[in-house]
Parts: C-alpha cells; structure tokens; sequence
C-alpha cells in the first residue's frame, strides 16, 4: 500500500494523517477549501502534550490532482458520507482498500453498497482532540485506533494496514468482530455525546449523579437490545462497560459537544437517531433515544432562515420564524381565502394579526416593517394597520405560493385603499418603535 490518501484533517483524521505523514512521504490529504488553504501556507500541525510537530504533506480539493492512492481512510463525518463517497469514485480501482474512522455503524455497508465490491476495512479511533483552528489539532487524550475485515479474518491488506500504523507510532489493535466493537464505541457515543450537550458540560458531570447513572444505564440498554435484533450480541454488563471507560477520561467534552459550540452539524443521526430508526422497524422501543435526538436537534440546529422561512424580529421579546407548515397550524380565525376579498387574486393567507399574536411585542411597539429577502423593497405601516388589513400570502392550491406570483410570502393590505402596501418576497417582518424603513415611492401609490 505505497500511495495512502486522508480524507479530511478534523480532530481525528488531522492526527492520524499528521502522524503518518510524519513517517510516510506517501501520504495525501483530501480537503475542504478552507483547510486546504491553511495547510498550503501554514502545514498541518498537532498540539500535544506528548509533542507537537507540523508535517506539510501533498493536498488538494480534488483527488485527481494527488497520487492515485491503494489506500483511502475516511475521517469525515457520518453526514458527509455520500458526498465524499463521489468525490473519491474518479480514482477508486478495483485494488483500492477503504478504511473506515467514523462514528456510527453503517458506514462499512454503505460504501460495500454503493461500489458493489469487498473494497472496506473497518475501523474504530479512539481519541480525544478538537480542530483549533483550519489544519490546527489540539491533541489531549488517546489516539490509537481498532481495525478488523468484516467478515473477521485477518487478511494481508489487515495486516498492512495495522503495520502503516505501527510505523508512525499509532497503537493499532487487530479485531475479530469489528462490527461488535463498533456497536459497543456507538453505546458511549449514545450516551455522553448528547449528554454533554444537553447538560452544557464535560462527561464528569453525567457520571456524579446517581439519578443520571440510571439513565445511562437505560440508553445503553436500549442501543444493547437493537444491536440484538441485527445480530450483534453485547455483553449484559455493557453499560457497567461504558460508565468503568468514563472514569478514565471523565474530564473530557465530546465531539458532539464541541461541535455545537462550533456551530457545526451533529452526527445525532447516526448516533441516538439511527438506533432509534432501527428500533421502529423492528418494533424496539428506544424512548430514551427517540428523546435524546429529538432534544439535541431542538439544541444544536440553528433558526432557519432563507428561501421558505419569514421571521419576526425587532421590538419584541423574542424572535421567531415561520415556515409554511407553522403559518397553517395557526388559527383558522385567521386564516383567509384572498378571492374573497381581492377577487383577481387567488391564495391562501394569513392575516398579519395572526402572526403578531405569537411573539411578545415590546411595550411601546406600534409599527410594523414587512422586508423582501433580497432586502431591496420594504413597507412601513403602523401596528394597527399591520393588523386591521395586513395578509401573508403563504399557499396556492395547497401548494407553497409560488416565486412567478410574489412568494413563497406576500404581502397585500386589501382595504387599505390608497395606503396598500404590496411586498414580494417577503422574509422578514420587523417590528419597531416609531417608523421603520419604506422604500415605495409614495404611499399614496394605488396597488
């Protein structure tokens, strides 16, 4: 396995690839952009404890531009799966070996699904470290890595494998039944990746509480018994397992949680999310996961904004956005079918007053600013008549209001008479204390 290819430098992929470049002239990195860049300028540098070193090996965005590798390892997240999966194809050959450093434990099959070939070796790391900055790794606990054949022999490209580590001083062990072994790394992942986040703290603060030992005990039960149901067996004392692991690394975040407070995505989905899928198709009961995915989603992904999303914002308590589906749960009291009262229109609407009854408004707000999302027109009307004749066209047909006719929202004032105010586009509506913004030419402008 002479050409070796990293795809991706983050906390994992960053310190492995590091330290085989170290002692490997032949290895590469596939990189994001942004990383691409620092690592041209500035090399690849690992932060540690037991000692910090830059490498500056051969990278680029496109793997057709570096050495056609024997060797592929896969250090990105479970969500980029399918789009590093193509980026890879153009230089994949009928020889070329893909091992896997992932959470979760469908990675392998999906590769072996998508290329038709026993093409995956599967591997488990096992560090603690977090990307500092763009090709910048702070290394703090760990950093070895388990490797095993699926089918649990040991083959010369296992061996080969396990020996590029040994070389650059990365402990590998050879397993027997690496899907076991990754079932039993996706009952920690269960449990302290959401548990940090949602406690806001390092994993010693889960394991001081008697009251949260139990949980633990029933999330790894539930991961246990789904694994069960695809035919991996788990020891009984799993989560005697998990929590004896803690102890020793009790001071620690996680990746979830440093991803959170990054603002990156989180792997809930292939982590809680996936056990919980598995769980409903064989009639499992996963409450705890169910619970752990829907509550890390409401915590970590951010307000939506863009094409299909209006929010309310300015003079009031709190912000809050709506998307089609939001505006059509809310009372039908106020909800309107335009035609009858602006008979050459057609459309489903929701009156503005029906909007404004969700956030708290300020106490002295008492005009309301409706913006295009190009932020190139805007209407300014007072407070009562946002509400008195203020309608959010938001459905046509029961089909989202389409752009051609001004949407996916947009404003009319039917009855306003010479003060309408007609606004396309519409992604925001700001509420404020004295006049806001009017980009018509004259409000006496008939609609």
């Amino acid at each position: 396995m002479k050409q070796i290819l990293m795809v991706g430098a983050g906390s994992v992929g960053g310190f492995f690839g590091a330290h085989l470049a170290q002692a490997n002239p032949n290895v590469s990195f596939l990189l994001r952009p942004k990383t691409l860049a620092a690592v041209k300028q500035n090399g690849l540098t690992i932060r540690s404890a037991q000692g910090s070193f830059t490498v500056h090996p051969p990278a680029a965005s496109d793997p057709r531009d570096l050495p056609k590798p024997n060797l592929i390892i896969l250090s990105v997240k479970a969500y980029d799966l399918d789009e590093v999966l193509t980026q890879i194809e153009p230089v994949l050959t009928d020889q070329t070996v893909i091992l896997t450093l992932q959470n979760g434990v469908e990675t392998e099959d999906r590769i072996v699904a998508r290329f038709q070939r026993d093409c995956v070796v599967g591997g488990i790391a096992f560090i603690y470290s977090r990307i500092a900055a763009p090709g910048v790794i702070d290394h703090y606990k760990k950093g070895s890595v388990a490797i095993g054949e699926m089918m649990g022999h040991q083959s010369p490209r296992l061996l080969a494998i396990a020996d590029l580590f040994k070389q650059a001083g990365i402990p590998c062990q050879l397993t027997d039944d690496v899907r076991r072994s990754k079932w039993e790394k996706m009952c920690w992942n269960c449990v302290f990746n959401p548990l940090t986040v949602m406690i806001d703290d390092k994993v010693a603060k889960a394991l001081d509480h008697p009251e949260m030992l139990r949980v633990i005990h029933q999330i790894v039960g539930e991961v246990v018994a789904v694994a069960a149901t695809v035919k991996v067996p788990l020891a009984p004392d799993m989560a005697d397992k998990v929590v004896r692991w803690t102890s020793e690394i009790r001071d620690i975040h996680t990746s979830m949680y440093d991803d959170w407070k990054a603002g990156r995505p989180t792997e809930i989905d292939f982590l809680n999310g996936y056990v919980a899928k598995v769980g409903r198709e064989f009639g499992i009961p996963t409450p705890l996961n169910d619970l752990l995915t829907a509550v890390i989603k409401t915590i970590t992904e951010r307000d939506r904004t863009g094409l299909g999303v209006v929010r309310i914002d300015g003079a009031v308590v709190q912000p809050v956005s709506f998307d089609r589906a939001a505006i059509a749960s809310l009372p039908a009291e106020h909800q309107l079918d335009i035609s009858t009262v602006m008979p050459s229109m057609k459309g489903t609407g929701i009156r503005i007053r029906g909007l404004l009854d969700v956030p708290a408004l300020g106490i002295k707000a008492d005009h309301v600013t409706v913006h295009s999302g190009d932020g190139k027109y805007s209407a300014c009307l007072t407070l009562d008549q946002a509400k008195a004749f203020g309608v959010l066209l938001y459905e046509l047909d029961g089909e989202p209001f389409p752009e051609s006719k001004g949407g996916p929202f947009r404003l009319v004032t039917p009855g306003l008479g010479d003060l309408c105010a007609n606004v396309k586009g519409v992604a925001r509506i700001e509420v404020t204390i004295g006049m806001g913004t009017d980009t018509r030419p004259s409000v006496k402008t008939n609609c």
